[in-house]
C-alpha cells in the first residue's frame, strides 16, 4: 500500500526517534548530569569571589577580537594583548586625569551645598506639603550642633558603632583592593589564550551536534556583542549628554548627576527617572525658581529620545530581544540569587536565555505536536475543500 502525501509529508518532522535518543542519551550519561549540577552548585556557593574573574572574562571577550585583527597584522598573540592592554590603561589612564578633578570639584560643591538645602527644605520644601518640624528643631549647623550636644551620650555610643564597623569592615576593604589588583592579571591570561580555550569548548561538542551547535553560538555571540558593547556606547554617550546638557542648564553639579545617571542607565527608565529627580532637586534649591525645572525636563527628554530613536537602534539593534520588563527582572533575580555577581551577568545571561528560548519556541512551532497529526508546517497545511457546487 502506498503512503499517503501526508504520512509522507511528516516522516521529515517525526520527534520520536529524536526522543528516543534523548531518552537514552539520559540514562547512560546521568552521571555527566549530576556532575554538571554539583558544579552549578559550587559556582553558587563560590559567588563571593566570582567576580573579578567575570569582570575578567567580560574584558578578554570585549578585547579578542582587537587581538585578532592585530594578529592578522602579523603581530604575535602575546604582543597584541600586550598592545591592547597598553591602548586601554592609556585611555582609562587619561579619562581619570580629566575626570577626577572635575568630578573632586563636583563632589565639593555638592558638599557645600548641603547647608543651603537642608534651609530650603525645611523652609519651602516641606511647608509646600503642610510638613512643620517640631519646635526647636531645625535642619542647620547650628540645630544638629545643639541636637549632637543635647544626645552626646547616644553620640558617643553611636561613634562608637561607626568605628567598630569600620574596623569589620578592613578586611573587605583589602579583599576589594585585592580583587581590582586581580583583574588585570586574570585578563591578560585569558585574553592570550582566549582562542585556544574556544577550541578546547568546541573539541567537546559531539561532531553530529556541530552544526546546530555553531549556529547557536555564533547566534549567541552577535547577541552578547550587540549588548555589552552596544550598552556601554550607550551609557557612556547619555552620560556625555546629560552631563552637557545640565552644565548649559547651569546646575553646579551637572558632571556628577549626569554621569550617575548615565551608568545606571542599563535599566530601563532608571537612569532617566533618577537623573531628573537628582537634577530638578538640586536645581530648584541653588535657584528656587520652578521655571528652571523646564530646562532640566528638556535634557533628560532629549536624552531618553535619542536613546530609544537613535543611540539604542543604532549600537545595540533590535537583535537582543530583551522587553524592558525582563531586563529589570533579570537584575532583580540575579541580585537575590548571587548578590553583585548576579547583577554583573544578568543581562548576558539573560540575553543567552532569550536565545535559547527563540530556537526552543522555532522548533515547537514546527513540532508534530503544535501542527497536529498531519505534522505539516504552517505554509505546507492543504487548502480547505472547496464549497460543493450547487
Amino acid at each position: 500500500m502506498s503512503e499517503s502525501p501526508l504520512e509522507t509529508a511528516a516522516d521529515p518532522l517525526d520527534t520520536e526517534p529524536v526522543a528516543a535518543e534523548a531518552a537514552s542519551l539520559l540514562r547512560h550519561n546521568w552521571g555527566w548530569f549530576a556532575a554538571a549540577a554539583a558544579v552549578l552548585v559550587l559556582l553558587y556557593f563560590l559567588g563571593p569571589i566570582l567576580a573579578p574573574f567575570l569582570v575578567s572574562a567580560g574584558l578578554a571577550y570585549l578585547g579578542d577580537p582587537l587581538v585578532d585583527r592585530l594578529e592578522r597584522l602579523r603581530l604575535s598573540r602575546t604582543l597584541g594583548v600586550c598592545v591592547v592592554f597598553v591602548v586601554f590603561f592609556a585611555v582609562l589612564s587619561t579619562t581619570l586625569i580629566l575626570m577626577v578633578p572635575m568630578l573632586e570639584e563636583q563632589i565639593v560643591t555638592f558638599a557645600q551645598n548641603i547647608p543651603d538645602w537642608l534651609k530650603w527644605v525645611q523652609d519651602v520644601g516641606l511647608p509646600k506639603i503642610g510638613v512643620h518640624l517640631p519646635a526647636g528643631i531645625r535642619l542647620d549647623a547650628v540645630g544638629l550642633r545643639n541636637a549632637v550636644t543635647h544626645n552626646l551620650s547616644e553620640a558617643g555610643d553611636i561613634a562608637t558603632v561607626v568605628l567598630d564597623r569600620i574596623g569589620k569592615s578592613t578586611p573587605a576593604l583589602i579583599g576589594f583592593v585585592a580583587n581590582l589588583l586581580l583583574i588585570p592579571v586574570v585578563s591578560f591570561y585569558l585574553l592570550r589564550d582566549w582562542d585556544l580555550l574556544v577550541l578546547r569548548i568546541d573539541q567537546l561538542i559531539p561532531h553530529r551536534l556541530r552544526p546546530p551547535a555553531e549556529a547557536l553560538a555564533r547566534e549567541t555571540d552577535a547577541v552578547l556583542s550587540a549588548l555589552i558593547r552596544g550598552q556601554l556606547l550607550v551609557m557612556a554617550a547619555l552620560a556625555a549628554i546629560y552631563s552637557i546638557g545640565l552644565t548649559i542648564t547651569g546646575l553646579k553639579v551637572a558632571l556628577l548627576i549626569g554621569i550617575c545617571a548615565g551608568m545606571v542607565s542599563f535599566i530601563p527608565y532608571l537612569g532617566f527617572v533618577s537623573g531628573l529627580l537628582a537634577a530638578s532637586i538640586a536645581m530648584l534649591v541653588q535657584t528656587q525658581e520652578f521655571g528652571q525645572l523646564i530646562w532640566v525636563a528638556l535634557v533628560f527628554g532629549v536624552g531618553q529620545v535619542l536613546e530609544s530613536a537613535v543611540l539604542t537602534p543604532m549600537l545595540v539593534g533590535d537583535r537582543i530581544g530583551l522587553h524592558p520588563v525582563a531586563v529589570i527582572f533579570a537584575i532583580l533575580a540575579g541580585g537575590q540569587l548571587f548578590g553583585f555577581v548576579g547583577v554583573l551577568v544578568a543581562l548576558p545571561v539573560a540575553a543567552v536565555i532569550a536565545v535559547l528560548l527563540r530556537h526552543a519556541r522555532r522548533h515547537w512551532l514546527l513540532s508534530p505536536l503544535y501542527l497536529g497529526s498531519a505534522g505539516l508546517p504552517p505554509q505546507q497545511e492543504p487548502p480547505p475543500a472547496p464549497p460543493p457546487i450547487p
